[in-house]
Formats: C-alpha cells, sequence, structure tokens
C-alpha cells in the first residue's frame, strides 16, 4: 500500500501578503484573504491587492480554478489574463461554511474540544484544507493551549460548528510540523485501515 506524503503545509492566514506570480516570472499581485470553500474542504479562491507599500485592493479576484500551484513562496497562475473580478470570488463570510476563524470544534460525541484559530492548507494543486490551528479545551488535556488537528475527509459543518470524529482528536500536536507526519500515517492507515504503528503510540495488532 503506498500513500502520499503530504506536501509542505501552511496556516491560511500566513497566506496574505503572498504574492501572485506568472510563470514568467512576472508578480502581478498579492493574497489580500483566503476564501475558503468549507463544504468542498478546499481554497475557494483569492482576493487581491496590488503589489508595493502604496497599493490597495485590487478590483480582481483568483478562483482556485486559476490556480497553477501554491507554492510555499508564491502563488502560481499561467498569466494575468486569469485574473477575474472581484464579484468571481465570493466573501470569505459567504464562502467558507463556517469553517472560520472562532468556530467552536465539537466531537462526534458531543464534546467541545477546541475554537477555531486558523485552517491549515496543503501546498500544490489541490488547496486542500488538511487540518484546523485551535485553542484547545480541557477535554483535550491541555487546556488554553494552541494545537493542530488533522481533518481527513471533507469537514462536517453545522452553522459555525466543526464536527470531527472523536478518534481524531487523539492525533492533535503542538507543532505545524508534526501534522504532516500525523497526515501521512492516517492516508498510510486509509479509510477504516489498520492502525499505522506509532500513530497512537499503540504497535498495529495482526
Amino acid at each position: 500500500m503506498t500513500a502520499s506524503v503530504p506536501a509542505a503545509l501552511m496556516s491560511a492566514g500566513d497566506l496574505t501578503k503572498r504574492p501572485v506570480v506568472t510563470l514568467g516570472g512576472e508578480a502581478v499581485a498579492q493574497v489580500k484573504d483566503v476564501v475558503l470553500d468549507g463544504a468542498g474542504g478546499r481554497i475557494a479562491g483569492f482576493t487581491l491587492a496590488g503589489r508595493g507599500l502604496l497599493s490597495g485592493p485590487l478590483r480582481k479576484s483568483l478562483p482556485w480554478a486559476a490556480v497553477h500551484a501554491l507554492g510555499v513562496d508564491a502563488v502560481m497562475i499561467t498569466s494575468a489574463e486569469v485574473l477575474e473580478g472581484k464579484s468571481a470570488v465570493a466573501s470569505w463570510e459567504e464562502a467558507s461554511g463556517g469553517l472560520v476563524r472562532g468556530a467552536r470544534v465539537l466531537t462526534d460525541r458531543g464534546v467541545q474540544v477546541g475554537t477555531v484559530l486558523d485552517v491549515v492548507v496543503e501546498a500544490g494543486c489541490e488547496g486542500r484544507v488538511v487540518g484546523v490551528e485551535m485553542t484547545s479545551t480541557e477535554a483535550l488535556g491541555r487546556h488554553g493551549r494552541t494545537v493542530f488537528l488533522p481533518l481527513c475527509g471533507r469537514p462536517a459543518m453545522t452553522g459555525d460548528t466543526l464536527l470531527v470524529p472523536a478518534q481524531d482528536t487523539e492525533h492533535a500536536v503542538e507543532e505545524l510540523g508534526e501534522l504532516a507526519t500525523v497526515l501521512w500515517r492516517k492516508r498510510l492507515a486509509g479509510p477504516g485501515g489498520p492502525r499505522v504503528p506509532g500513530a497512537t503510540g499503540e504497535e498495529r495488532t495482526s
């Protein structure tokens, strides 16, 4: 069985002011806001600002379908012609489906385990939301501490509440770098697959 190793992970908030660069090397804009498709579990697009200290918001936006790749240092597009009107990307509140800062994180057993601080996305060509950064509650034994919780599959949203399987809270980590390892192990195990040694501190049984 093979599983893809997650590409570089980054918080959505860290994407603001990231340059938007064409494949020809021209920086045509910078990210103003990241707009999330909460129901689809991915980035919907970006609102944009001009480049330079005196540049303000642009009347242009960048739908995810027009993104060539999301890199660790820039958002890549084929050319400036793919930019669309500002209305092509809905506002953060309209598109996020509740997956925003301040949303409650509730397990399928009805226990609140945290409050969303930011969303973690994976670099590459899919713009997937793969986790959340949250302030944990006492239910995780780390009251008030910042942790990263993996999200496998599309987030389940109900209003301003993110619902997660209770078993996934076992994989909460305190460093963003650790989240990639957790995601790889979960992908290796697959949906409903056997536990992977080391994923929860247990050995896999045959």
